[in-house]
């Protein structure tokens, strides 16, 4: 009883992780213009909050080991509501530069040490409903800034109630606080042994650099859909704004549903067959947002979402199988290095070079970086079977 219980407070805080990443992508075509700013600025805030969940992800154990994780997930949960609160008095864009720091800085801790934790001691059905929560707040994110946005109010209602829903998880996170205390003296005996690897040792362990690879590449596309997605419909399909926000709820729909069937599917499939049936879904649905029809628009975007469900989770829940659990937690450590780098520079990048192109590129910046992920994927799963039969 005690396990599931702390599972569905472990579910509830990747909630939380999941309801502030979407909300910059549907509020953005909105919000650019009553900030007075480039389109492509969304860009920046992007990469201050991936930054500073790179920063805290990096010192995550030091400060779980002090502080412990119901603590850790309390404070990181505190501190992104509080910026979520902060967005709803200002619309000024340096201000809310200075609000997305803590709104990273709360994002990394919670992310690395519950990752590591479920791929250590649980089975892979319960790592994709874990990212399933994440989808779950994900999803619930646009469809309330859609929803202020019909009614003609501001974007920053939106963030506003997200913050007050984040509010809500801090208090059942407090009440908590108990059942993790005893968890914790229970589990971590062992306190999960690091590796003593040096950086070096572990990027020459077989299919280490193409794992960051594929973490880099898969990252990059469902942060840069998730970004610039609602911007595709407004300047490139001619999509109101209100509008635009909703297809971005249905990608996330896509992605939490995805993985609350991809949990099951788990029981059934390895999960090297869960993230090749991903990168499919992912083709077909780019692939139908290239038809010149309004109707494939919302098969598209839930089919790339689709497509996105089970390959994070299947990868990080096959760390310990490809590099041993000795290693795991150090090599999970630069995996979601890799990935939020990924997060952090690439929508970016891409708004940068939109700006310049046009947003109508977005389809072809998405098929080359998956083609990049596939051929990586198949020289990661080469690498780890050459490695295995020689052992």
């Amino acid at each position: 009883m005690k396990k599931r219980l702390l599972l569905v407070v472990i579910y509830l805080a990747f909630i939380s992780l999941g309801l502030p990443d979407s909300l910059l992508g549907a509020a953005w075509p909105s919000m650019f213009k009553s900030l007075n700013v480039p389109i492509h600025f969304a860009g920046i805030i992007s990469m201050i909050v991936a930054s500073g969940t790179v920063i805290s992800s990096l010192f995550s154990a030091r400060f779980i080991q002090r502080f412990g994780v119901a603590t850790i997930t309390t404070i990181s949960v505190l501190m992104t509501a509080l910026a979520l609160l902060g967005f709803e008095h200002s619309e000024n864009f340096i201000f809310i530069c200075f609000l997305a720091i803590p709104l990273g800085l709360g994002a990394g801790c919670v992310d690395v040490a519950l990752n590591n934790y479920v791929a250590l001691h649980f089975r892979a059905i319960h790592m994709n409903w874990l990212h399933c929560f994440w989808g779950v707040g994900a999803a619930i994110g646009p469809i309330l800034m859609a929803r202020y946005l019909a009614m003609g109010q501001s974007w920053t209602k939106g963030y506003s109630t997200v913050g007050w829903v984040q509010m809500g998880l801090v208090i059942i996170l407090l009440m908590s606080i108990p059942l993790w205390v005893r968890k914790q003296k229970n589990q971590n005996d062992a306190d999960d042994s690091k590796s003593k690897f040096p950086l070096i040792k572990l990027l020459s362990i077989p299919g280490i650099k193409s794992s960051l690879a594929v973490f880099f590449c898969y990252c990059t596309i469902e942060a840069t859909f998730g970004l610039w997605g609602a911007s595709y419909l407004v300047l490139v399909r001619d999509f109101k704004a209100e509008d635009a926000a909703k297809f971005v709820a249905i990608y996330y729909a896509g992605i939490t549903i995805g993985r609350f069937i991809s949990g099951f599917a788990s029981l059934k499939m390895n999960n090297q067959i869960l993230v090749k049936l991903g990168q499919g879904l992912i083709l077909i649905g780019i692939l139908t947002l290239t038809l010149p029809f309004q109707a494939t628009i919302l098969p598209g975007f839930f089919l790339i979402g689709f497509g996105c469900a089970p390959i994070f989770p299947s990868l990080l829940h096959n760390t310990p199988h490809n590099f041993g659990k000795t290693n795991s937690e150090s090599i999970m450590g630069l995996q979601m290095a890799s990935a939020y780098i990924g997060i952090t520079i690439m929508p970016f990048v891409f708004g940068k070079l939109a700006s310049y192109i046009g947003f109508s590129s977005l389809i072809w910046f998405l098929i080359i970086i998956l083609a990049i992920k596939i051929s990586m994927n198949m020289d990661l799963n080469k690498r780890v079977l050459t490695k295995n039969y020689r052992q």
